[in-house]
């Protein structure tokens, strides 16, 4: 059952000390006025009473800091929240527990878990997270605050199951990789599970993302291979392209009739010029290719 919260409003603190103020000055004048006249057990006892009940109301007055809220509860019953701050007096009778509704930075453990792909990985997040039913947070869970450590925890773990932890595909959505769409989900699954507790997360992001250690060194070197190819690729990509350049624009001039032997040479060593990681070491040929 979900507990709906009602903000209430109660007296003015500055106002009602004043009253009662002025009810002690009139209690203290009448105890001399009853002492002036004679014993009288009839008018000792009901100032007693009025005493007492002027002393209990004295505990009525309660102060309020800015985005501080206090729920008030009779005898069980929940009566009303008061989030305006400052001086204030409500029935002497009311507890009257404060929420703070301040944004509040919790930094969740590391964990341990394994991606989509079951490849076990650590990861961590800080949440940024506020109350905003007072009702919900006091009264639907035991303890709203180890509420919201366990869920995140969990809403983790989960996440990090959707998802792998790097791409071997163009486009596919990654830990590593994809960090907005993934704090995103993240704070969509955590506001889903904090509504419970009249919680409201305001963002989600990951402060830890690494392989686990026993992979840690294996999934480096593929990722340094995968690097290797790609850069590979692109610089073949480039050659290629400057070698079909050269022999387009040497046709086009008529600088230097080649046939099929002289061009695929011309390549060959355009190539190996182009694709070697190391500088090329000229060799001056004085024979022929036909001698």
């Amino acid at each position: 059952m979900v507990t709906n919260e009602r903000e209430v409003r109660v007296m003015n603190g500055w106002a009602m000390l004043l009253l009662l103020l002025g009810a002690g000055v009139g209690l203290a004048r009448w105890f001399v006025e009853v002492l002036g006249s004679g014993p009288n057990a009839t008018y000792i006892i009901v100032w007693t009473l009025a005493t007492m009940v002027w002393a209990t109301l004295l505990a009525g007055f309660f102060t309020l800091q800015p985005n501080i809220a206090a729920v008030l509860v009779l005898f069980g019953r929940y009566v009303g929240t008061v989030k305006t701050s400052g001086f204030h007096w409500a029935n002497p009778f009311y507890s009257k527990p404060r929420v703070s509704l301040r944004a509040r930075n919790m930094n969740a453990e590391k964990i341990k878990v394994n991606d989509s792909r079951g490849n076990p990985i650590e990861i961590a997040a800080v949440i940024v997270w506020r109350v905003t039913n007072t009702a919900q947070a006091m009264f639907d869970v035991d303890d709203f605050v180890h509420y919201v450590m366990v869920q995140s925890e969990s809403a983790l773990r989960h996440l990090a199951s959707s998802y792998a932890y790097d791409s071997t595909e163009e486009g596919q959505l990654t830990l590593r990789g994809s960090m907005d769409e993934v704090s995103a989900t993240l704070t969509k699954e955590l506001q889903e599970r904090g509504g419970k507790a009249g919680v409201r997360v305001d963002e989600a992001r990951l402060s830890h993302l690494a392989y686990a250690p026993e992979i840690a060194h294996a999934m480096l070197q593929r990722q340094q291979a995968e690097a290797i190819v790609a850069a590979r690729t692109r610089i073949v990509d480039g050659a290629v392209g400057m070698v079909e350049m050269a022999l387009e624009r040497l046709d086009r001039h008529s600088t230097v009739k080649l046939d099929e032997e002289r061009r695929a040479a011309m390549v060959s060593n355009l190539l190996v010029v182009l694709c070697g990681d190391r500088a090329a070491q000229p060799v001056v040929n004085t024979g022929t290719l036909y001698s």
